[in-house]
């Protein structure tokens, strides 16, 4: 960009992983568009305010998940949309990024663009309009002016459902692979040695409450019927490892519970299988070639929305992938005895065992997006986009 006038560009988020996200995409702006140039406000957390974002107010305040908890919240979240609306228009940012959490971002985009309709917005995540309702899609045309996407196949789901441009920028474990991915002879040891099996039970609280029970039951069942001794490790979010040991207490298998992000890619490199809730998580274990099955349980007024679902699985891995080879057990289906059924073929070699392990190879061609990492790319986006308005 030739003109090196100051840019000042709100980065508005709503939970810890696009804090994460929104302080990668800062960092490369700085290196891309020159630190002296920018000018950061927005909503944010502890890692964007390191690179120099003074949030209006604490990330904690909105970062809620979950029906019921939004709606427990929604006075407060509500009165903090309008707010950073208000904050936004009177800024004149030269360009507004919204980072997923879409119930508060994209309410906050859409009060931008009503009343400062010449400010440029870019949403960085899409929402899951492949998943459930696909009408928000042409919807997002009326205050997105670009997608930038964290999976391959969202881009073309735009494009099929009347969606804003959209352009894949990669996820952010692309850039992680060499802290999740074992090195020689750190996975697989001798068949003297346990099994060791991975049990992830989400990083929200309604998870935790939901899946220890039956995690739990299952690893019982699975002690009688496991071709060798195994042992468990839970790599735990921090605000919840005292609520999984607690739970944990009660389990005839006695697991190991770690914290921290190096402690859980080190365990993710020894781990034979896993047991993981769905999310997130089943990617990064797809890309770490750990065998799994994924299980979910909502709340009875969550139970509902299942029948809005369009796509063909919940798991993520099994959509990069286009296939379902990963069983997953949701709400009814997510029993002790069935998740036991579903566990005990990926403790041994076996062809579902080696079904997945094959399926993960293709991910990093799938995945892939050339000598670019995602924030650089996410970066370059944003700068063309800008280029045009400025």
């Amino acid at each position: 960009m030739a003109d090196r006038k100051p840019l000042t560009i709100w980065i508005v988020s709503g939970e810890e992983s696009g804090d994460q996200l929104g302080a990668k995409l800062m960092r490369s702006l700085k290196a891309r568009l020159g630190a002296e140039r920018l000018r950061f406000g927005g909503v944010g957390g502890h890692a964007m305010a390191k690179e120099g974002l003074n949030s209006l107010f604490p990330l904690e305040e909105i970062a809620v998940m979950g029906f019921s908890a939004v709606i427990a919240r929604l006075p407060a979240i509500l009165k903090r949309i309008r707010m950073t609306a208000d904050a936004a228009v009177a800024a004149k940012p030269d360009m507004l990024v919204i980072i997923d959490s879409p119930d508060f971002t994209h309410r906050v985009a859409k009060a931008v663009r009503r009343r400062a309709p010449d400010i440029p917005i870019v949403d960085y995540v899409s929402p899951s309009v492949w998943a459930w309702r696909p009408g928000r899609a042409p919807k997002m045309r009326a205050y997105v002016d670009h997608l930038l996407a964290l999976l391959p196949f969202e881009p073309e789901a735009h494009r099929r459902l009347g969606g804003p441009p959209t352009t894949y920028v990669g996820h952010p474990l692309i850039e992680r692979l060499a802290e999740i991915r074992p090195a020689p002879g750190e996975r697989g040891g001798s068949a003297g040695e346990p099994i060791k099996l991975l049990v992830l039970p989400g990083s929200r609280r309604s998870e935790v409450s939901r899946l220890m029970e039956p995690f739990g039951a299952a690893l019982a069942l699975l002690k009688e019927h496991s071709p060798r001794p195994f042992e468990v490790t839970i790599p735990a979010v921090s605000h919840l490892a005292h609520e999984i040991r607690t739970r944990a207490e009660s389990w005839s298998v006695k697991p190991q519970i770690v914290e921290g992000e190096a402690a859980k890619w080190a365990a993710f490199r020894q781990a034979d299988a896993a047991l993981a809730a769905s999310g997130t998580v089943t990617l990064e274990l797809g890309l770490s070639g750990v065998p799994m099955a994924v299980a979910y349980r909502v709340s009875k007024i969550e139970e509902v929305l299942k029948y809005l679902i369009k796509a063909p699985s919940i798991v993520l891995t099994n959509l990069v992938l286009s296939e379902s080879v990963i069983p997953e057990l949701i709400q009814w289906d997510c029993t002790p005895e069935k998740l036991t059924e579903a566990l005990l073929p990926l403790l041994s070699d076996t062809p579902e065992r080696q079904r997945q392990i094959e399926a993960f190879g293709k991910l990093d061609t799938l995945m892939k997006i050339g000598d670019e990492v995602p924030s650089e790319r996410a970066a370059r986006i944003v700068e063309e986009v800008l280029s045009t308005r400025i």
